[in-house]
């Protein structure tokens, strides 16, 4: 009996703060421990480790957050599907001076992305983008100067002229809809022109000049020769392994190729010759002389909405994402941070020497689509899009169009 009447108490202890996160090396899991730690007797932070596909990790927090679950404190959210969560509100509201301080020297394009309808629904923590990654020998024997900026035709142009490859992203999957995002937003176009509450209310930007510019760009790099035999199926983890092995001599990425080839060298399966050779610049601009829009990506973490301890969790994010932690996070697990004070933290720069133009890449990057149907907009144009050694300029973007206006208003489904 008194066994029992112990348990009727009410849970012993401080309160604990689940934290669902996406998989990673470990750091997150340090993370909450440094913060616990922290708190001094305040709160506990706990782990729950969320699948590895982003599409998964937001199925399971929407069904679980759609059922009222109050186990949700923490959650690490990958962009595209935040307003999505803001929207049918199970995001508990920012406190205004803990946005405040949370996104004080926080690169612009991750507040673009923490926010949805003008209001910051959640708080950055790390934020990704891609550069253009090339070897040194073949960008000089092909006689680019990659101390400016060069756009797509000039890649194409130089890999040919050297029998080399561009590896980008060419599969059926997400990673199709980063490229194709970053084409448009660099031809100064976007996938949505006005984003709604309500999907018959979104105004799309895909039959412009602008979004047809960019197909002619991406069937450029796709029919040019200048690509692998597997273009079609080919994801990140296949384009840096293109680049190291030297079948590629030019790749659009994300800087995670970097740790993943210092890696190698130490396990002795890469040549530190090969990377001796790397180089990095910004993301290749559609036209000559317009700044290019690379690709935005991340974690930002939200509060669950019918969590019991919401102060604490805001508490707990302001530990999370300090500029200590995100400093740590980049070192150890290769996320970027979002704050650019990071930047110019010796111990990262030594880490990743790229780490300045990583900075830049930052700055200039665009989000994808914002809208709480993402997954319908991403879904449709993976469709129409691949392979993108099929698309059609004038032909494919007002078939996408059709397509995503379809899916949104009920009548086809992906």
């Amino acid at each position: 009996m008194t066994a029992l009447a112990g348990c009727g108490q009410g849970e012993a202890g401080p309160p604990n703060l689940v934290w669902y996160t996406n998989p990673d090396s470990g750091g997150q899991e340090e993370i909450a421990a440094r913060c616990t730690e922290a708190a001094g007797g305040r709160y506990t932070i706990s782990i729950s480790v969320l699948p590895r596909e982003a599409s998964e990790q937001r199925q399971q927090l929407v069904r679980r957050l759609a059922a009222n679950d109050s186990s949700i404190d923490l959650m690490s959210l990958d962009p595209p599907y935040i307003p999505e969560l803001a929207q049918a509100g199970f995001l508990a509201p920012v406190p205004p001076d803990v946005a405040q301080r949370t996104t004080e020297g926080v690169v612009q394009s991750a507040v673009e992305g923490a926010t949805w309808d003008d209001q910051l629904v959640t708080i950055p923590f790390w934020a990704n983008t891609q550069l253009l990654w090339y070897k040194k020998s073949v960008a000089q024997a092909a006689g680019l100067d990659m101390s400016r900026p060069v756009t797509w035709d000039q890649l194409v142009e130089a890999a040919t002229s050297q029998d080399t490859q561009i590896a980008a992203q060419g599969r059926r999957a997400e990673s199709l809809v980063v490229w194709l995002n970053a084409l448009i937003e660099s031809a100064g176009g976007a996938v949505i022109a006005q984003t709604a509450d309500r999907p018959e209310d979104i105004q799309l930007g895909l039959e412009s000049p602008e979004s047809q510019r960019a197909t002619e760009v991406m069937r450029e790099v796709a029919t040019s020769g200048a690509v692998g035999p597997a273009f079609t199926t080919a994801g990140e983890d296949e384009g840096a392994s293109s680049f190291e092995s030297g079948a590629a001599a030019f790749m659009v990425n994300w800087p995670f190729v970097w740790p993943r080839a210092t890696s190698g060298v130490e396990g002795g399966t890469l040549d530190q010759a090969v990377v001796d050779d790397y180089g990095w610049a910004l993301y290749p601009q559609v036209d000559e002389g317009r700044p290019s829009a690379p690709p935005y990506g991340g974690i930002n973490i939200g509060v669950g909405a019918f969590s019991n301890h919401t102060d604490l969790a805001y508490n707990a994010i302001e530990c999370i994402t300090s500029e200590e932690n995100q400093a740590y996070y980049f070192t150890t697990n290769g996320n970027p941070a979002s704050r650019l004070a990071v930047y110019e933290d010796p111990a990262v720069i030594e880490a990743f020497p790229m780490a300045p133009v990583i900075a830049q890449s930052l700055e200039q990057a665009a989000p994808r689509p914002q809208t709480p149907y993402y997954s319908e907009v991403s879904g449709s144009l993976q469709r129409i899009y691949h392979p993108p050694t099929a698309v059609a300029p004038g032909t494919t973007e007002p078939a996408a169009a059709e397509l995503i206006r379809a899916v949104l208003s009920g009548e086809e489904l992906l």
